[in-house]
C-alpha cells in the first residue's frame, strides 16, 4: 500500500481553526497517511521543507473580515518563488476555514485557497459531501451541516474557547482529511506504476 505524504498549513487564532486541524489530520492518519501539522505562526526551514516533500498540502486559516487571516496570507505571498519555478506543480491542495458567524464569508476564504492552488498548478480535492442540516428531519449534527462543498467550513462560537468547537465541524474535518488521503494514495501509486 502507496503511504502518501499530507501537511497541514494553517493558523489559529484563538484556537478554534486548530481543533479543525487536528480533526483533519485525524481523517488522514486514519487512511494511512503521514501527516504533518505545521503552525504557520511559527513555521521554521524544516516545515517549509517538509510542504516541499509533501504530495498534499491542506490549507486551513480562520475567516477573518471575510478573508484569510493576514498569518495566513503572509504565508501565502511566501510560497511565490515556489510558485514560479512550479515546486509544488501537481500536489494534491484542499482547504478548511473557521468563523464565528454561520456564513461569515468563508466560502470567500476557500475560493482564495482554491486560486493559490491554482497558481502553483495542484489538484484541488472538494469536500464530497452532500449537505446538512438542510431539511425539517436533519440536525445540526449533521456531517456538513453547514454545506460547504470546496472544502470544509467551521462555525465557533466568539464567546467560547476551544470548548465550542461544533463536534459535527470536527467530523466534518475528518472526512476531509480522509478524501484527500485517499486521493492522495491514488496519485502516489499512479506516479509510482508510471515510473516503474
Amino acid at each position: 500500500m502507496t503511504t502518501p505524504v499530507i501537511s497541514i498549513a494553517y493558523h489559529s487564532g484563538f484556537g478554534h481553526t486548530a481543533v479543525i486541524a487536528e480533526g483533519v489530520r485525524d481523517g488522514a492518519a486514519a487512511e494511512g497517511a503521514t501527516v504533518h501539522l505545521i503552525d504557520l505562526e511559527q513555521i521554521s526551514d524544516e516545515q517549509w521543507s517538509l510542504l516541499d516533500g509533501s504530495d498534499a498540502i491542506i490549507f486551513g486559516s480562520p475567516t477573518y473580515m471575510g478573508t484569510a487571516s493576514a498569518v495566513f496570507q503572509a504565508f501565502a505571498e511566501k510560497t511565490a518563488k515556489r510558485m514560479i519555478t512550479q515546486q509544488w506543480k501537481d500536489k494534491i491542495a484542499a482547504g478548511f476555514t473557521n468563523s464565528a458567524s454561520k456564513s461569515g464569508d468563508k466560502l470567500n476564504v476557500l475560493q482564495n485557497f482554491t486560486v493559490l492552488a491554482a497558481q502553483h498548478g495542484m489538484h484541488w480535492v472538494a469536500l464530497g459531501l452532500l449537505p446538512g442540516w438542510n431539511s425539517s428531519t436533519a440536525s445540526e449534527n449533521d456531517l456538513n451541516r453547514l454545506g460547504f462543498f470546496l472544502g470544509a467550513g467551521a462555525q465557533s462560537n466568539n464567546d467560547q474557547g476551544t470548548e465550542g468547537v461544533h463536534k459535527a465541524d470536527v467530523a466534518t474535518a475528518r472526512e476531509l482529511g480522509k478524501r484527500v488521503s485517499e486521493v492522495a494514495r491514488v496519485f502516489v501509486a499512479g506516479r509510482t506504476a508510471l515510473a516503474a
